[in-house]
């Protein structure tokens, strides 16, 4: 896959024009469409080869290998050796029908598989990155795998590389290639051809596949893509690797194991009392003894726990998906569950993500900016009206100019709406000019840019260097950023289209008016500007950053989601404790969230410079009290993230720039935006927001509880369902006497083994996939998080596996008891009526036990009929089971014959014991509590 266009010579040694000649590309215009087109359809899409595929086949035959099928094949086998002994006369139906449940139980699990692996592939094409490329001349987004041998590959902070290529431009570029080279620090780019070949890390004007921009832009020629990149060539060397379970799968198998341990001892206990009390004659009867046994530890293990489980955790995620939260990986779903603890970003998430400029004040005075979003529609007024020619309209115009300058969004008209691309931080400014009717054009025709240092947190400044027409081309640096930073680097001030010293009065003014706009929730912005004496830039560019004229400082809002509150309140329901963490102005930060009911009233941020002056310990306790902190760098965010783990929470963390990743890595749960994240931060998160909104975070958690949920609900009906088979067998045996199944004639076991068998198929796979996408319970955001360390089968629930498993082999046994003549009711049927009779009354109270086991606490008869596919899981079990019942070739297998409506009245009153003993069970408990 992908290619490297039949390159000879190392690209970094080579001019980019002959480069781009070799290529066949021209470095402004890319390719043609048609050209990257044949070249795909060449070269192949850009993407690392996935490892080798299993075929089906082999998949079909995987299922067979588990020491729990061998136990059937040597059913099987000891099945078709009692036939053979027995003289072979007619088929031999109990090996056959035992062959058939084997192959059953093989294509269930495969079926099974198959669907996890398509949920989970489906999965991965919602995250499908994209790159952005230039194409016969237009910029385009295209999905990364489409770039192609020649692509015009651009780059911007926060963005991944999605293949080699050699740079043609580099504004501060710097590139994170520790993934490849084992360089912590990020690479330096530039353009220039090196003199001579070197290694990977050195490569200054090369850019790689799977590396991510920390900081500045770039341009580069795509010189090889898919396995002929850097990275595919590592990948060629990588030997394959075998997917370690979940944590959750391992615990599951863990107890499948033991629970298989534990049923082969009792079965070795049952085949020992049989031949104690029974009258086993010959080598026919001891081989029925033994295939009882094999056929009690096979049928009371659910061997189709993990697939049944990777089914119910893949399809939960897709429908999380679908929700807008996409999960990387299945476990995430179980830590999700857990998170006590979100620190949230405002920007986007709490709120719309669309800035406005509502305010901008100058040292004339100050204008309100109407109108709402991104549409130009809008005009600047002064107390509601037009603002006239003069001073403040120069001001505002300098202030509007100079923020559309330093930028690097994009405003443009597609299709009769504005289409915008950039920070919306930026995007506002150029809004707020367009409603300045002409400025727009007069910028663009004045300046152009030659050179740029980007905004950094750290730095809280981006400055733009603008070579100036009306200046004979002379330059212009032009600075926005946070009013306090770029206010230390002013000393004059625009006044009416002149410059004059700015006072320390003035500094205090503009302060107070910056405050006045943190108090009414604007996020307020301030721009500068400096003309210098020089057409070219010195190679040191940042002490052009001081010196710098005041232009005046906009306030613009992000209002909150509509939906925010009402999440944020269900999240305090849950016990799920939310944080705001920003970058904003600390005032601005702490009226949002008193609005959204994160914090009361006047309660105030907690700074970055406050947190600089907080040990470890004192941290840790301001987290437990504060949940509001503003200009934060990501520094802090990860001591948050630290402090809140140390104290035992479990914390998801939202993000979107580049910086974020480590916090997002280091938490429980990184979630990165998917409409604003960097391709660095998505890469490090474990969720990803399609939809940037906080309230689908808590969608997803009330999902994946209900994953969690669902998960247990299974696992109860399982596990109580199989103790109660294995209770029936060990039970009918040790009490064979009290319920008349002693009557010295052969073996005497409740059920038969083929019996068992079937009932481990019917109720086992059906009902249990069906709980595993049950509605999540009412009550489950009225609970408390699940703490890590607790196990999915904890000590209540094993209480109550044991109970139902016991009630249920309880009234099998009665059944058994009241149809067969003797014991403490005398009956009239035969045994294989008794034997029938009890064999039904087993599966209908399984049956009804579906009812019991989705949920813990709550009545079986609330929200009875909200899951439909349970309720056809349950009503094609009771049909097979009546064919089992009475067509004639169903009998000869199983050992059944016909039921009669009395009977099976009295098998549905016995089996729904179950039911009514659950009932009082989770009765008493919830009184309790």
């Amino acid at each position: 896959m992908g290619g490297a266009f039949g390159l000879d010579e190392d690209p970094s040694l080579l001019d980019t024009m002959e480069l781009a000649a070799r290529l066949r590309t021209d470095p402004d215009r890319g390719l043609t469409a048609a050209e990257a087109a044949a070249r795909l359809g060449e070269w192949g899409p850009n993407e690392l080869e996935p490892p080798a595929r299993m075929p089906a086949w082999r998949k079909l035959l995987a299922q067979f290998a588990d020491p729990l099928v061998y136990l059937l094949i040597g059913a099987v086998v000891i099945s078709t050796a009692a036939w053979l002994v027995e003289g072979a006369q007619g088929p031999p139906l109990e090996a056959l029908v035992i062959a058939v449940i084997l192959i059953a139980n093989a294509v269930l699990g495969f079926v099974q598989e198959a669907r996890a692996e398509a949920a989970v592939a489906a999965l991965q094409r919602m995250a499908t990155p994209t790159s952005t490329v230039v194409r016969d001349g237009t910029t385009i987004d295209v999905p990364a795998a489409e770039v192609v041998p020649g692509d015009v590959l651009l780059l911007a902070e926060g963005e991944a590389v999605s293949a080699d290529g050699r740079l043609v431009m580099a504004a501060s570029l710097q590139v994170a290639e520790a993934t490849l080279t084992g360089e912590s620090e990020p690479s330096v780019k530039q353009t220039d051809p090196l003199p001579g070949p070197v290694g990977l890390g050195d490569r200054v004007n090369m850019v790689f596949n799977g590396t991510g921009v920390t900081r500045g832009r770039g341009r580069a020629l795509v010189t090889a893509t898919g396995m002929a990149t850097e990275m595919g060539k590592i990948a060629r060397l990588l030997a394959e690797t075998e997917e370690e379970r979940t944590p959750l799968q391992r615990e599951i198998v863990r107890v499948a194991r033991l629970l298989g341990r534990v049923v082969i001892v009792i079965a070795l206990v049952v085949v020992g009392a049989i031949l104690l009390t029974a009258d086993v004659r010959g080598t026919a009867e001891i081989l029925d003894v033994l295939l009882i046994g094999v056929s009690l530890a096979v049928a009371a293990v659910p061997e189709g726990l993990p697939a049944i489980l990777s089914v119910v955790l893949a399809l939960g995620v897709r429908r999380m998906a679908q929700h807008q939260a996409i999960l990387k990986k299945l476990p995430s779903v179980e830590t999700l569950g857990s998170a006590t603890v979100i620190c949230s970003d405002k920007t986007g998430t709490l709120t719309r993500n669309e800035m406005t400029i509502r305010r901008v004040v100058t040292a004339s005075g100050e204008v309100e900016v109407t109108g709402t979003g991104y549409q130009t529609d809008g005009e600047v007024v002064v107390r509601g009206q037009p603002t006239d020619e003069g001073a403040l309209l120069d001001e505002v115009r300098a202030v509007l100019g100079g923020g559309s300058l330093a930028n690097d969004a994009s405003l443009t008209r597609e299709d009769g709406t504005w289409a915008v691309r950039g920070d919306p931080t930026e995007v506002a400014f150029l809004v707020a000019e367009r409603k300045m009717g002409e400025l727009s054009a007069v910028r663009s025709s004045r300046f152009h840019r030659v050179g740029e240092i980007p905004f950094t947190s750290e730095r809280k400044l981006m400055s733009s260097f603008e070579s100036d027409s009306t200046r004979e081309g002379r330059i212009t640096v032009v600075t926005k950023g946070a009013p306090d930073v770029l206010l230390a680097r002013c000393t004059r001030e625009r006044v009416a289209g002149q410059t004059h010293p700015l006072t320390d009065d003035r500094r205090h003014r503009i302060l107070t008016a910056v405050e006045q706009l943190a108090d009414e929730a604007l996020r307020p912005l301030a721009v500068a500007y400096r003309p210098i004496e020089a057409k070219t830039l010195p190679a040191d560019v940042e002490p052009l950053e001081q010196d710098l004229v005041y232009a005046g400082v906009v306030g613009m809002i992000d209002p909150p989601r509509a939906e925010t509150r009402d999440a944020v309140t269900e999240a305090q329901r849950a016990r799920v404790r939310v944080m705001m963490i920003t970058g904003d102005h600390p005032r601005t930060a702490a009226r949002i969230a008193a609005e959204l009911g994160i914090v009361p009233a006047g309660e105030p941020a907690v700074t970055g410079v406050e947190l600089d002056r907080l040990d470890d310990e004192s941290l840790r306790q301001t987290t437990r009290t504060r949940s509001v902190y503003a200009r934060v760098a990501p520094e802090h965010k990860l001591r948050l993230v630290d402090a809140l783990q140390s104290d035992g929470n479990v914390v998801a963390m939202t993000g979107d720039g580049v910086n974020d990743a480590p916090a997002l890595k280091t938490a429980d749960i990184g979630i990165a935006m998917g409409r604003t994240g960097t391709d660095v931060t998505k890469e490090a998160a474990k969720m990803i927001l399609a939809d940037d909104n906080f309230a689908t975070i808590i969608r997803a958690i009330r999902e994946g509880r209900g994953i969690l949920a669902n998960i247990r609900s299974f696992l109860r009906y399982l596990l109580s369902s199989n103790i109660g088979e294995v209770l029936t067998m060990l039970l009918g045996v040790l009490l064979a006497g009290v319920i008349g199944l002693d009557r010295g004639e052969g073996i005497a076991v409740p059920l038969l083994a083929t019996q068992i068998l079937w009932i481990n198929l019917l109720t086992d796979t059906g009902p249990a996939l069906a709980m595993g996408v049950d509605p999540p319970p009412a009550d489950t955001m009225r609970r408390p998080p699940r703490r890590p360390g607790d196990q999915i089968i904890d000590a209540g629930m094993r209480w109550a596996v044991g109970f139902i498993g016991l009630i249920m082999a309880l009234v099998t046994l009665l059944t058994f008891d009241i149809q067969l003549p003797g014991g403490l009711i005398d009956g009239t049927s035969d045994l294989t009526g008794a034997r029938t009779a009890a064999f039904t009354t087993l599966v209908l109270a399984q049956l009804f036990n579906c009812f019991n086991a989705r949920s813990d606490r709550i009545s079986a008869f609330r929200n009875m009929f909200t899951n439909p596919l349970l309720w056809a899981a349950i009503v094609v079990s009771l049909l097979l089971q009546v064919a089992v019942v009475y067509v004639p070739l169903l009998q000869d297998a199983f050992g059944t014959s016909p039921l009669g409506a009395g009977q099976w009245v009295l098998c549905t009153a016995l089996a729904s014991v179950v039911l009514w003993a659950e009932e009082l069970r989770k009765l008493a408990l919830r009184r309790r509590r």
